[in-house]
């Protein structure tokens, strides 16, 4: 099993691999591997057992606004490779290894094949199609507690078309999250710095208790990745309430 998010592992001399370009690679391509091989999120990540340094950003973004809880029932949309889930699990419990704790569940959303994790159920669904939002409550037996999605689009190279996709899939993962989400429920998802997002945290802040906006560490510093953090679910009958009196 992963290894907690900690420091373990700081303080060792970590030493800078230089990739060289090989024939018929980019030297984009080449740089991008150089920064894999030394990012130092990469490197704690193989040495915890993560599947990917994106585990820490949901980490860091959980230590500052604790809906990880034991017993917590987390929907994690578009789980591939499954980092978010790995670190999901130990903080709810969702294994029922700490005596005296809630036990906790965690269900990985994918398009693909997801390979398995100790503790979370994964299914392999497309969360767009008809009746997503039953099936995911079919499997949790109820009403999740937090709803999350690390999603991003294939990249089209074109930075302003990113963003509106990214902006496009957050979108749709809140609207699942209003359907499945309990009262007092949070939902966190990727998106990205550039004023499209403005609608839907709009949308956010009147059917949440509180919004924010945070870039944990474990962003790249070059990345315009931001994360919505919204904590306090109205309800889906107040929020369609309130969006019965704004129109």
């Amino acid at each position: 099993m992963a290894r907690k998010p900690g420091s373990s592992g700081r303080g060792q001399r970590e030493l800078r691999v230089r990739v060289k370009t090989a024939k018929g690679r980019k030297l984009s391509s080449t740089r991008w591997l150089e920064r894999q091989l030394n990012d130092p999120y990469v490197q704690r990540a193989k040495r915890e057992g993560f599947r990917g340094r994106a585990a820490y950003k949901i980490a860091e973004i959980d230590d500052k606004y604790r809906f990880l809880v034991p017993g917590a029932r987390v929907v994690d949309l578009g789980c591939a490779p499954g980092g978010w889930c790995q670190v999901a699990v130990e903080r709810v419990n969702a294994l029922g290894e700490r005596s005296g704790k809630r036990q906790g569940r965690v269900l990985g959303v994918d398009l693909q094949e997801v390979e398995p994790i100790a503790g979370a159920e994964i299914h392999q669904l497309d969360f767009l199609s008809d009746g997503a939002d039953d099936k995911v409550k079919a499997w949790l037996g109820g009403e999740a507690d937090v709803v999350m999605s690390d999603m991003a689009a294939a990249a089209s190279g074109h930075k302003q078309t990113d963003h509106l996709r990214i902006v496009a899939l957050c979108e749709a993962a809140a609207e699942l999250a209003y359907d499945v989400l309990a009262p007092g429920g949070t939902f966190v998802a990727k998106v990205l710095a550039g004023g499209a997002e403005a609608g839907l945290q709009a949308r956010l802040k009147r059917d949440f208790e509180k919004v924010a906006n945070i870039k944990p560490p474990a962003s790249r510093a070059d990345s315009s990745e931001k994360f919505v953090v919204a904590t306090g679910f109205r309800g889906r009958r107040a929020a369609a309430e309130d969006e019965s009196r704004a129109e």
